[in-house]
């Protein structure tokens, strides 16, 4: 299979990021086209797209039907329906690739039985830096070699890093597998389509070491956005569940998500009666969930109690 690749990019109010943007995608002399979908920008990011189309024949750009705004998940999935190429990246409209991106990735991907590769991305401050704030901005990368079947156990709960869908080229094909993003996902929709890469996909890593894109803080990004992190990380988790039993996923595998959704649920420090009340809707919304033994094993109060007692067997 030829090494084409198209470069999808979801816009939305980026006028002051969106020529930089493009311009570090356009110096990658692997990709074929690149793949703009605006999300009904308000301000210039339209015009600047224009203006940068004529001088380059590789960017496509395409809107959502009355130029609507339909939120990232719809934004990126409309760029890989009109996708033509056999491989696809993701690029934010507010970061940027650093030069020979897909130098690695093209050799890797050779293999034929490898659906995909993942590489580390870095951070890029368009703004001054806050006190302590170096500290949680960490290189989104896997800290270990791991084998494509061990992937997602390494990043569910963060074992060995996380990815960022900067990082990640990917054979067009395999979204027939996988299916789309979760277009009712605000945010979290790169986590969950992430998830059901590493499930169903052979990956491999490419340059996890050293950043192969920079993703732009400032002050507008959405992830400094606590309060909707909060309400939809448990919806992704339920999300990939769901797709999980769709996929005929091995319950262990279903088990670490459960786990994970279970550990930042503890996290948020609500409640008994809130547990107990999110675990009977859980339940009920996957009845496979509520007839196995993890009802049980991850049932609150039962949870709790393991907890307690592994935390006072260390200290």
């Amino acid at each position: 299979m030829d090494f084409t690749l198209s470069v999808i990019i979801p816009t939305y109010n980026v006028q002051d990021f969106i020529d930089k943007t493009i311009q570090s995608v356009l110096i990658q002399p692997e990709v074929t086209e690149i793949v703009v979908v605006d999300d009904g920008s308000r301000d210039n990011s339209l015009k600047v797209l224009k203006t940068l189309q004529k001088k380059y024949n590789s960017i496509k750009i395409f809107q959502h039907e009355n130029g609507v705004n339909k939120g990232r998940g719809a934004t990126r999935n409309l760029g890989i329906q009109k996708a033509t190429s056999n491989y696809i990246a993701f690029l934010d409209a507010d970061d940027f690739y650093l030069e020979n991106r897909f130098s690695l990735d093209k050799t890797i991907v050779k293999d034929q039985a490898i659906d995909g590769v993942y590489n580390a991305v870095g951070f890029y401050f368009y703004r001054g830096i806050k006190p302590n704030e170096e500290k949680h901005f960490k290189l989104n990368t896997i800290t270990k070699t791991l084998k494509p079947e061990n992937l997602f156990d390494g990043i569910v709960k963060s074992k060995y890093g996380f990815l960022h869908l900067n990082g990640i080229t990917i054979k067009r094909k395999a979204f027939d597998t996988i299916g789309l993003m979760n277009p009712e996902l605000i945010v979290t929709q790169d986590t969950d389509i992430i998830f059901k890469m590493a499930l169903q996909c052979r990956m491999l890593p490419s340059n996890i070491e050293n950043p192969v894109a920079l993703r732009g803080i400032h002050d507008d990004n959405i992830f400094n956005k606590d309060d909707i992190y909060k309400r939809y990380t448990p919806k992704c988790f339920e999300s990939v569940i769901d797709w999980c039993f769709k996929n005929n996923i091995k319950i262990n595998k279903i088990e670490a998500l459960v786990d994970a959704l279970w550990v930042f649920k503890f996290k948020q420090k609500e409640g008994l009666i809130s547990h107990i009340s999110y675990w009977f809707r859980l339940m009920f919304k996957f009845p496979k969930l509520l007839f196995s033994m993890l009802s049980i094993k991850y049932f609150p109060i039962v949870r709790l109690r393991k907890t307690l007692f592994s935390f006072i067997y260390k200290h």
